[in-house]
Formats: structure tokens, C-alpha cells, sequence
């Protein structure tokens, strides 16, 4: 009993001697506070702001595809009736019948085309919406606790073991905010890797893995370059389905829980090509052309951003270039793959010359990161959480920068760890994996993290 007695007096005196040590950073703490309230609340006006402009652009294109077909049917009743001027009896008959079988075709096709696309994207609105909803919602909740804690920080005062107490629970929900605003500083820590053969009868040669993407539940699209093929893996990262591509596809980014966007480039094709998994099934679906090459692909709400090679640019995801958000001619391909933040507020983009470079919304330059275990960056890929995962192709390295792109969290894997030649990387939230895919290589790489 002495003994726990003593034990316990041990801990306040070590709790008293911390707190007597320290400074209150009350000041500071409150400064943090009211800083992480301000972008939570930004962030929600963006979401809102966000909703609105895709529900926005979802009736705008419904309206021009109906009046679209209304333009097919004035046309042709136009032609109609000037096909019939000098006509009578059987002639005028048999142009009305033909009339009424061209109106129903073209009704047809807009209920069986038109009308089916109209429906995707509506379901495709309500799936974004709704993952936008759950995250404002979380932010509302977090903005309330921030409030709280902000209220009974300034009303602390110099009790310097309140303001120690409070600043244990502060730092939960503030990284929690962090979280939420893709600002997270936690390191991965490697607890295991193994390796998966992607390659299948079809294949003409090795893989040449440059894409990875996960789906929310765990299913895993690769682009396999070599062999012009975009592959579905299930969660134990066998190939379950495939779909062959008319060219070289390069890049790959997820748009909706179930549809994806290919990046195709060649000498002569430049394409944005969408995807849809559909069942266990690949089904491709439109497809757009670039007035570029793409040798990257992003997306964020209704934003897509590509990258040329020397370029960053931002593009609709009906196809309509918005803008050109970075340039550098200055060196060999310095703009390479791109990356964006969860909360859109960063870009990311890669540089062959050992550098990472990290810009605002509008394109300015934030941060240059450069590092020799960079040479040659080609994957790069953003978590959920913020964290920035970025592989360096010669180097045969893949490293964790933090958000801000300033600095290396730590080293996740190297050549000792099998990686060669890594080129696209990604995080599986469903099994807390880092995916990296190899330059002329069957296997994908898997590393679980935590």
C-alpha cells in the first residue's frame, strides 16, 4: 500500500515539475486555435461552394443535350418541308411516314444514349454530393469542438496545469482538423511488404506499370503501358478483368467511387479516356482529345488536371480547358506528374531534376522540395489524410514528404526493399497499403503501413 501510495506521489510531483517548467503557451495555443478555426470554416465554404457549381454544371450540360436534339429534330423537319414543296397524294404520304420514323429515331437515341448518360451523371452528382455532405458534416462537428476549446482557453488564465490539460486535449482535435484540412503531419511506419505478379496470358511482353488507383472498396486499378491495358485487381491483387486500350496509356485518377480517368498519350493520340468498373467489369465510356501530350492526371470535384510535360493545366471534365496554372520551358520535361491536395487547395508536381514542387490553387509556386533520393521523380500520389507520397524512378526510392512539400518525412522504401525503377505509387485506405507499381516489371509492390 506504501508502495502505491508512493507511486502515485511520484506522478503528481512529475506532473508538477512539468508544468512548472514549461511556459503556459497559452497565447500560442490560442493563436493555433483560432487559425485552424479559420481555414476549417474556409473549407466548408468551399464544399458548399463546390456542390453547387457540380450541380450547376450537371444542368447546364442536360440543357445543351436537349437542346441538342431538338436542334436534330428542327433540322430535319426544316429538310422535310423542303422536300415536300411539289408533292401530293401518295409522294406527300409516304414523306409524312418517313418524317414520323425519323422523329421516333431520334427520340430513340436520345432515350437510349442521351438519356442514359444524363443518368449516370446524375448518379455520379449524388455520389459526390454526398461524400462532400459527410466531410462537411465532419468539418461542422470538429468546428464546433475547436469553438468549444477555444471559449475555455481564454478563460484559463495563468493556471499553468489547466492550460497543460488543455493543450493534451487541444492537440487531438486540432490534428483531427488537420486531418480534415489534408495537413497531416504523421510519418508511415513500413511494417511488412510483399509482392504480386500482375501479368496475364494476353500480355505481349513485361508489364510497364505507370498508373495505380484505388477504389473505395478496395479494388485496385493498374495501367499497364507496355501492353496498352488498363487491368482491375481485386483486393488479394489478382487480375480479375482487363480492357485493352486503342493506344499507350500513361496515367490514371479516380473521379467517382466506380469511374476512373485514363491518360493516354502517343506521337499522335493525346486523350482523356473515362472508365467505368461496372461488376467486376471494365466499361469504357466518353472520351475526349488534348491539344497536348498528358504524361499526368488529377482529379478534384469537378476539376481535372493534366500535365503536358512542360505544363500543368486545369480542364472540365467535359473536356473544356479552363487554363494553363504552370509553365516552366526552362528544362527537359520539368512538369511531369501532378498530384492535388483533398481539400484542392495544393497541387503537386514532379520535375526530373530531383525536385518536388508544391503550388496554390491559382498556380503559384508554394515550395520547391529537391533531394538526390529524388532523381527522377515519376509516381506521385496524396492520401486522404494529406500525406505526400512521392517515388524517385533512378534513385530507386520512395519517400514521404510532408504536405507543405518542404521537407522528407521519412524514407518508406528502397532498393533493398525490392523497389526498382518505381514509377506510379498509391495508398489503399482499405488495407493501410502503399502500392508501388515498376518500370519493366511483372510485379506490383506491396507495402503495409501504419
Amino acid at each position: 500500500m506504501a508502495s502505491g501510495i508512493s507511486s502515485q506521489c511520484s506522478k503528481v510531483t512529475q506532473i508538477s515539475e512539468l508544468t512548472n517548467s514549461q511556459p503556459t503557451g497559452l497565447e500560442g495555443l490560442s493563436v493555433e486555435l483560432e487559425t485552424v478555426l479559420g481555414e476549417i470554416k474556409t473549407l466548408q465554404i468551399s464544399q458548399k461552394a463546390s456542390i453547387q457549381s457540380l450541380q450547376r454544371t450537371y444542368k447546364e450540360h442536360s440543357a445543351v443535350m436537349i437542346e441538342q436534339m431538338r436542334g436534330n429534330l428542327n433540322t430535319y423537319i426544316d429538310e422535310c418541308d423542303n422536300n415536300s414543296v411539289g408533292t401530293s397524294g401518295g409522294n406527300e404520304q409516304y414523306l409524312k411516314e418517313e418524317m414520323c420514323r425519323s422523329v421516333l429515331s431520334i427520340v430513340n437515341e436520345f432515350d437510349n444514349i442521351t438519356a442514359k448518360e444524363l443518368n449516370e451523371m446524375k448518379d455520379e452528382v449524388i455520389s459526390i454530393k454526398g461524400s462532400v455532405t459527410s466531410s462537411i458534416h465532419k468539418c461542422t462537428n470538429v468546428h464546433n469542438d475547436l469553438s468549444q476549446f477555444h471559449e475555455i482557453v481564454q478563460k484559463i488564465g495563468d493556471h499553468k496545469q489547466l492550460c497543460l490539460i488543455a493543450s493534451i486535449k487541444c492537440k487531438h482535435i486540432i490534428q483531427q482538423a488537420l486531418t480534415l484540412l489534408g495537413k497531416s503531419g504523421k510519418a508511415f511506419d513500413v511494417q511488412s511488404n510483399t509482392k504480386h505478379n500482375v501479368r496475364i496470358p494476353s500480355d505481349s511482353g513485361e508489364c510497364f506499370i505507370t498508373g495505380i488507383c484505388v477504389l473505395p472498396d478496395g479494388q485496385v486499378l493498374i495501367v499497364d503501358s507496355k501492353n496498352q491495358k488498363v487491368k482491375l485487381l481485386n483486393q488479394q491483387y489478382q487480375v480479375v478483368s482487363h480492357w485493352d486500350v486503342n493506344a499507350r496509356p500513361v496515367a490514371i485518377c479516380l473521379i467517382t467511387p466506380s469511374e476512373v480517368a485514363v491518360a493516354v498519350n502517343t506521337s499522335k493520340i493525346h486523350e482523356v479516356q473515362f472508365i467505368t468498373v461496372n461488376q467486376g467489369k471494365l466499361v469504357p465510356g466518353r472520351k475526349f482529345q488534348l491539344q497536348h501530350e498528358c504524361t499526368g492526371i488529377a482529379h478534384h470535384y469537378e476539376d481535372l488536371f493534366v500535365t503536358s510535360g512542360q505544363e500543368l493545366y486545369k480542364y472540365s471534365l467535359n473536356g473544356k480547358l479552363i487554363c494553363r496554372l504552370y509553365q516552366d520551358r526552362l528544362a527537359y520535361l520539368p512538369v511531369y506528374k501532378c498530384a492535388v491536395s483533398p481539400t484542392g487547395d495544393r497541387l503537386y508536381i514532379t520535375s526530373y531534376w530531383n525536385k518536388l514542387l508544391t503550388l496554390a490553387r491559382d498556380g503559384t509556386l508554394l515550395a520547391t522540395y529537391t533531394d538526390p533520393a529524388l532523381r527522377w521523380p515519376r509516381g506521385l500520389h496524396v492520401t486522404p489524410a494529406g500525406q505526400v507520397l512521392v517515388c524517385g524512378w533512378q534513385s530507386n526510392t520512395v519517400l514521404q514528404v510532408g504536405w507543405e512539400g518542404q521537407s522528407k518525412l521519412t524514407t518508406l522504401a528502397t532498393k533493398e526493399d525490392g523497389v526498382r525503377w518505381p514509377w506510379p505509387v498509391c495508398y489503399c485506405s482499405t488495407t493501410s497499403s502503399i502500392i508501388v507499381g515498376l518500370d519493366l516489371n511483372d510485379n506490383i509492390l506491396v507495402f503495409r503501413v501504419e
